[in-house]
């Protein structure tokens, strides 16, 4: 019994630590390409880098990414110090830092509403709110 009681909380501890490691697009001085495919994909430092940094500087010749892990104190303390240098103009520098798996790789596109979910709304409005309005006193 102890044995089952001392191998399930082994276990637990072990998927515990698994947790609080995250991955994040780790590149350097990539120009023009953002560096956010498979390859450039690495494991952050367990229990110390608990951050994804992206930073874009703007150079004469384009747009220059850095991506890294970081710890959350340095990421934070590093990205309000540049807050005054992220105009987006020429010689701009933006870090920014965020805390869940790839999260410093591109923009996510928000999902456009489809026509098959405009008519699910009708088709929802017509079954249930259409009914209760024969229900309504008329005046």
């Amino acid at each position: 019994m102890r044995l089952l009681v001392f191998a399930t909380l082994f276990g637990v501890l072990l998927d515990a630590g698994d947790a609080l490691q995250i991955q994040c697009y780790q590149c350097e001085e990539m120009k023009q390409n953002d560096c956010s495919t498979p390859e450039y994909i690495v494991n952050c430092t367990v229990n110390v880098q608990d951050m994804c940094q992206k930073e874009v500087l703007v150079k004469p010749d384009g747009i220059h990414y850095r991506k890294s892990c970081a710890s959350s104190g340095a990421c934070l303390i590093a990205s309000s110090g540049y807050q005054q240098f992220c105009t987006g103009r020429l010689n701009s520098v933006c870090i920014s830092c965020c805390n869940t798996p790839l999260c410093n790789g591109p923009r996510r596109k928000r999902p456009v509403p489809s026509a098959a979910m405009s008519n699910r709304v009708v088709l929802l409005f017509l079954t249930f709110a259409l009914p209760l309005l024969t229900l309504l006193p008329v005046t």
